[in-house]
C-alpha cells in the first residue's frame, strides 16, 4: 500500500470488503469523539482530539486493528470483553472471520476520550 495522504486515500487503496468494515469503524469512531480531528498516523487513520493521539485503526491481512488499549480503557470497558481481542502493546484485534464489534469499538474510543479529557483538566 502507498503512504496515504488523507483517510480517503487510504480507504481507497482498500478491497470493497476491508473498505467497508474500516469506513464503518471510521464511522463509529468519529460518532464518538465528533470534536477529534482525523488525520493519517502511522500511515494509518488516526484521530487526535486537541492535538493529541486519540485512537487509531487498520486493515491487515488476516484482521483490523484499534489502537490503543491501556489500563484506562480496560477499566472503562471491561477487561472480559476486551480479553479476547487484546493483543499486543496496545493492540485491539479484530479476526475477519467476525463481525467487528462496532459498539465494542465506540465505547473504546469514548473510554479513551473521557480520558484524554481527564488528563487535560488535571
Amino acid at each position: 500500500m502507498v503512504k496515504p495522504a488523507s483517510v480517503d486515500a487510504y480507504l481507497a487503496e482498500l478491497a470493497p470488503p476491508a473498505r467497508e468494515v474500516v469506513e464503518a469503524i471510521r464511522a463509529i469512531a468519529r460518532a464518538a469523539a465528533p470534536a477529534a480531528d482525523e488525520v493519517i498516523a502511522y500511515d494509518m487513520p488516526a484521530l487526535r482530539l486537541g492535538g493529541r493521539f486519540l485512537v487509531s485503526y487498520a486493515a491487515y491481512r488476516r484482521h483490523y486493528s484499534l489502537f490503543p488499549w491501556n489500563p484506562f480503557v480496560i477499566a472503562e470497558v471491561g477487561e472480559a470483553e476486551l480479553q479476547p481481542y487484546m493483543a499486543g502493546k496496545g493492540t485491539i484485534q479484530f479476526p475477519l472471520s467476525k463481525p467487528v464489534p462496532l459498539d465494542l469499538v465506540r465505547r473504546v474510543v469514548a473510554a479513551r476520550v473521557k480520558e484524554l479529557e481527564a488528563k487535560s483538566s488535571d
